[in-house]
């Protein structure tokens, strides 16, 4: 029984064993024969190539040879409306306003009257002036007639000369201050304050009136300085009101000493304002037009960023691969970016841009030519391309 019993151990360890193993292949049968009957199942399937594999992967995008067109490269700044001339008028003299012939808001001419001061015995120290100017001169003519029939030594005629110059100095400058008491405007524009009223007193020096110049009308903005090679002094310009209304001008100004704190220049804008209609201090948008320029409209859905963070698009050369060119910026319109550094001619991806990188092989698809053309109109507001 002891025998049958181990006998029994032997068989069931020699069984699992085998299980593990997992080797079930019947009796007779060879692991060569196997090979070789698996060999042929092999051999037909389809052999690949590098190449066709390569081709089934490539990227398809949309493409499209936008043309160019010539357009002005534009400045955009946000400014404020100003004066063309601003001063506060002063009273050259002292005493009581006799007459006020403007009011806030009268419209002068250059030399017209602002205010009168009342002369208080100034016109008669002028007439007491010329009473002895005129004497002086009397006396002058008969020394020198003296002097000539031999009468009087030269000497004394000189004295007299003397005499008559002082009573000429005299005179003018009662003159000069009778004159001061009128106070007149020393330019064109608008009476936009009055400080003194008839019958109050003032002195040298006191303000009167505030008086502004609005025609031309100044544009005032901050241009950063990588614009200032677009624009130039003499150049076109336009502001744009916040009324909505835009007025043409022309650059008149352009600093060349940068703000410390923003590093921007100061650039103003000359319009005419004959009616007076655009008052100083009003928002507007600076617009500055520079030289015509060489540029590609495209969708903003264009733009990308290569792996250096530059800015630009991506196009497809003649061997279709992907390149990428920086652009530059020359307009912004509503619905469109007008962009120099595209080469004439080159194929850009308009669709599946961001889905390839630069060098890679694609497969491109010509867009249609109804996108390409509504691009330009939206643009260039339907300008005709070159």
């Amino acid at each position: 029984m002891k025998a049958h019993r181990y006998a029994a151990i032997l068989v069931f360890i020699a069984s699992a064993a085998w299980v593990l193993t997992g080797d079930f292949s019947f009796v007779g049968s060879a692991t060569g024969q196997d090979s070789e009957e698996s060999a042929p199942v092999e051999q037909t399937e389809p052999a690949t190539t590098d190449e066709d594999a390569a081709a089934r992967s490539l990227q398809s995008v949309a493409v499209a040879v936008i043309p160019s067109i010539d357009h002005t490269r534009t400045v955009r700044v946000s400014g404020v409306t100003q004066a063309d001339k601003r001063t506060d008028i002063t009273a050259r003299a002292g005493g009581i306003i006799s007459e006020l012939p403007v009011e806030q808001g009268d419209r002068v001419e250059a030399g017209e009257t602002i205010a009168r001061i009342a002369p208080e015995g100034r016109d008669a120290a002028v007439r007491s002036a010329e009473a002895a100017l005129e004497q002086a001169r009397a006396e002058f003519t008969a020394r020198e007639q003296l002097v000539e029939n031999g009468t009087l030594p030269r000497l004394q005629l000189e004295q007299q000369r003397s005499a008559l110059r002082l009573a000429e100095s005299q005179y003018e400058a009662t003159v000069a201050e009778l004159e001061r008491l009128e106070i007149t405007a020393p330019f064109g524009g608008v009476v936009d304050a009055v400080m003194v009223e008839r019958g109050g007193a003032v002195n040298q020096g006191t303000p009167v009136a505030n008086l502004i110049s609005l025609d031309p009308i100044i544009g005032v903005g901050e241009v950063n300085e990588s614009d200032l090679r677009t624009i130039e002094v003499g150049g076109d310009a336009q502001l744009r009101l916040v009324t909505g209304e835009t007025i043409t001008g022309t650059i008149r100004y352009i600093s060349r000493d940068a703000q410390p704190s923003t590093r921007t220049f100061t650039v103003e804008v000359e319009a005419a304002n004959p009616d007076l209609a655009v008052p100083a201090g009003m928002t507007a948008e600076v617009i500055l037009r520079g030289e015509p320029v060489v540029a590609t409209p495209v969708p903003r859905s264009i733009v990308t960023l290569n792996d250096a963070g530059e800015l630009g698009v991506r196009a497809v050369d003649a061997d279709d691969q992907v390149v990428f060119y920086p652009i530059d910026l020359v307009d912004d319109s509503t619905d469109a970016l007008l962009l120099g550094g595209i080469p004439r001619g080159a194929r850009v991806i308009v669709v599946g841009q961001n889905l390839v990188s630069d060098g890679q092989r694609v497969e491109p698809v010509e867009a249609e030519s109804e996108v390409i053309e509504r691009l330009i109109a939206e643009a260039t507001g339907g300008a005709a391309s070159q």
